[in-house]
């Protein structure tokens, strides 16, 4: 098992990313993940997460899978692939069931019958389901049981949330993969696998919102008692950011997309008022002088903007300024400048960047 690799597929609307790792045992015992090799090649055939030119899309899949091959020299052979996108959509369900046993032991035979139970919840047509999570257990009408393995009772039931996607987009993903020659060794909703590997369990139990800000999606996960909530894709994303500033300055996207990272804040009190920045200088044709102030007054709206979504979810289950542990921003969007400062004025939460707990790593 020494020998076992993992490789993780993130297929995203700017870059396709691999990162492949192997489980190396830990202080504790615990086998934590050790990364060997993580690249990122910019995605062509991939709009707001999804599919929308299949030859394009796997021809950067193609390319990244190369280049995790060559930087590790070990052959990847099957992946866990993200799927995110505006189509996914959670649902609550509960399963009910009886006891098998005539002692009333539960076993988890019982526990996978109720989960089963909890997946004929009625799925919109052309949906299928990605995940059945179970949130907490009900044994006998006592709730909030965490694992009701081995307690006695007559009647189990469960509560579950299941996220489901276009089943067009899923197949669409799924074929894009498998013709690259890659097996799939599950579908992960993406905003759940980023959760697993930046919130402790401790954020977890007292209330935390996962906010991923990518390039054309910002999607979000609240957990609560260790349990996911509620989840959500929003069709905004740091391209938004880009494009307005494009605008604002009447420029190219690529240009934009320069001054973005290398000027951009979302923060205007905190540029000096006459400060300027030249556009030759990140790639324009010819020398235009424009105000790094104006520019942070654009990001600043789009990003309150995407904030203000985010807490519109959140109040949605009545968590909107009332997650102790706050917010966790990752993705690309997460890096511009201020980000954090305006999470937490519309937010009203504490906020912080997240890092990934628990895995090591041979490169930055």
């Amino acid at each position: 098992m020494a020998d076992e690799i993992y490789a993780g597929l993130d297929i995203g609307s700017q870059s396709i990313r691999v990162a492949v790792g192997k489980p190396v045992p830990a202080p504790g015992g615990k086998a934590q993940m050790h990364i060997i090799g993580a690249v990122e090649v910019p995605s062509s055939g991939i709009a707001k997460g999804t599919v929308t030119n299949l030859e394009d899309a796997v021809s950067s899949v193609s390319k990244a899978l190369e280049q995790a091959e060559r930087i590790t020299g070990v052959p990847v052979s099957s992946a866990w692939v993200g799927i995110s996108g505006s189509h996914i959509i959670a649902q609550e369900s509960r399963g009910v069931v009886g006891v098998g046993r005539s002692d009333g032991e539960i076993r988890d035979e019982d526990v996978e019958r109720a989960i089963e139970a909890a997946r004929t919840v009625a799925t919109p047509t052309n949906y299928e389901i990605i995940h059945v999570i179970p949130k907490s257990f009900i044994v006998d009408g006592q709730r909030g049981i965490k694992d009701p393995v081995g307690m006695n009772g007559i009647r189990l039931e469960v509560d579950a949330l299941i996220i489901e996607g276009l089943s067009s987009q899923i197949r669409t993903l799924t074929k894009c993969v498998y013709r690259t020659g890659l097996d799939i060794e599950d579908l992960v909703f993406s905003i759940l696998a980023t959760a697993e590997a930046v919130v402790t369990d401790r954020q977890r139990e007292l209330g935390v919102c996962v906010v991923n800000v990518g390039a054309s999606t910002t999607s979000l996960a609240v957990y609560e008692e260790g349990d996911v909530r509620h989840t959500a894709v929003l069709p905004l994303g740091g391209d938004h950011v880009t494009s307005d500033i494009a605008i604002g300055l009447r420029t190219s996207i690529e240009v934009a997309e320069q001054v973005k990272l290398h000027y951009g804040t979302c923060m205007p009190e905190d540029v000096p008022k006459k400060e300027e920045v030249n556009l030759a200088d990140v790639g324009a044709s010819e020398p235009e002088m424009v105000s790094r102030r104006f520019v942070a007054e654009i990001a600043q709206a789009r990003v309150q903007e995407i904030f203000e979504m985010v807490d519109r979810e959140l109040a949605k289950v009545d968590r909107s300024g009332m997650l102790p542990a706050g917010a966790v921003l990752t993705g690309g969007g997460a890096r511009l400048a201020g980000m954090l400062d305006a999470a937490k004025a519309v937010l009203r939460l504490p906020a912080s960047i997240g890092t990934p707990i628990g895995i090591s790593s041979v490169i930055d």
